[in-house]
């Protein structure tokens, strides 16, 4: 029922909004938390992004934030984002006042059609978030395709650093093992 796309979206958009970061997350740091490729995980926050479901931020500390608030995202809408419009196309060339003279077939795949589009109309990421795993008499004996998100949340504690690039993460390390570093750091002792 749903792609492969769709199920890495929700997961990504779970795992965001139960981080609560204000601050953007970037794709790698998502793709670790869903256990997903980095760069297919760029792929799907990029469909997120044109959606307007996920916000960009460029630069050194870029990435993504929600754009919306849990509340207002409909499963509905991230599963469009990733697979298109979800269309009955069973005898629309009868169009809508004459399909229930269609077979029962047709009848058939209308009414899944609208009970899908409406199931996934009513979920929105902020009641998918808030119970990420199954219960606990349940996780031994299932496998939850997000069990893993709700650990990675539980493992993300927000950094109270502000974020560094790489080309001062080397400074600083250097600073702290080279002889210059270590008279610079003995001068501003004294």
């Amino acid at each position: 029922m749903l792609t492969a796309t769709s199920e890495s979206a929700v997961k990504a958009l779970v795992f965001l909004a139960i981080s609560s970061s204000e601050s953007p997350v970037s794709p790698r740091e998502i793709a670790k938390a869903i256990e997903g490729s980095p760069t297919y995980t760029a792929k799907i926050t990029g469909l997120l992004v044109k959606a307007g479901i996920l916000r960009s931020h460029r630069g050194v500390a870029g990435g993504v934030t929600l754009a919306r608030s849990p509340e207002s995202i409909a499963l509905l809408d991230i599963v469009q984002a990733c697979q298109g419009l979800l269309i009955a196309n069973y005898c629309q060339e009868l169009g809508p006042a004459t399909v229930r003279q269609a077979c029962a077939f047709h009848q058939a795949m209308l009414d899944v059609h609208s009970a899908t589009v409406d199931a996934m109309s009513r979920w929105n990421l902020a009641m998918l978030a808030a119970k990420p795993s199954p219960s606990e008499s349940l996780s031994d004996n299932v496998h939850c395709r997000m069990l893993g998100v709700a650990a990675s949340c539980a493992k993300r504690a927000p950094s109270a650093q502000p974020h560094r690039s790489s080309s001062q993460k080397r400074r600083k390390a250097a600073s702290r093992t080279s002889p210059r570093g270590a008279r610079l750091q003995t001068k501003r002792a004294k």
